[in-house]
């Protein structure tokens, strides 16, 4: 008898579903949290280089300083088409119906300012050499699959909040 109850306290059948359902929700939370970040690293990635291309080609064109105030505007509209669709347009509606560079981006989001027609905050420096400044504003990253806000109650932009990347390049012309 002594021995069959030593030997049901010693068992330890089931021991490990049980340490698995205790560490299971602190692993699941850890790997939707990386997954997030790793979102939010990737959203911003992107913007960034997107914002990069639009510099890019402000920078290369002629007419962005050069021309004449339609042909700075069709600049500047081909170079925002560009960060938001990737394509080169000067018509306004380029990229309706486009698939974006990234979900919820419009051209509105973009902002282009320089150092002689369009001021920046903060400033570009003066001088005869000419620079742009290619910014997102007003864009949010929103939530993916699972809401962290929602799940932990706390205010949607303690953890999706406005992503501001931004290029700034020197025009070669």
């Amino acid at each position: 008898m002594e021995e069959g109850l030593r030997r049901m306290t010693q068992r330890d059948d089931g021991s490990a579903t049980i340490e698995f359902a205790i560490v299971f929700p602190l692993l699941l939370v850890l790997f939707i949290g990386t997954a997030e970040l790793g979102r939010l690293f990737y959203t911003y990635t992107t913007l960034a280089k997107a914002t990069a291309v639009g510099a890019r080609y402000l920078s290369a064109s002629r007419d962005a300083v050069n021309g004449t105030t339609t042909q700075k505007n069709n600049a500047k509209t081909e170079a925002k088409n560009l960060v938001v669709c990737g394509i080169k347009s000067s018509a306004a509606d380029a990229c309706v119906g486009q698939t974006q560079v990234v979900d919820g981006l419009s051209i509105a989001d973009v902002l282009i300012c320089d150092n002689f027609s369009t001021p920046c905050s903060p400033a570009l420096p003066a001088g005869t050499i000419k620079y742009f400044r290619v910014e997102i504003q007003n864009y949010n990253y929103s939530p993916g699959v699972w809401n962290v806000a929602s799940k932990t109650g706390e205010d949607d932009t303690t953890f999706y909040f406005a992503l501001k990347p931004g290029t700034e390049a020197r025009n070669m012309q």
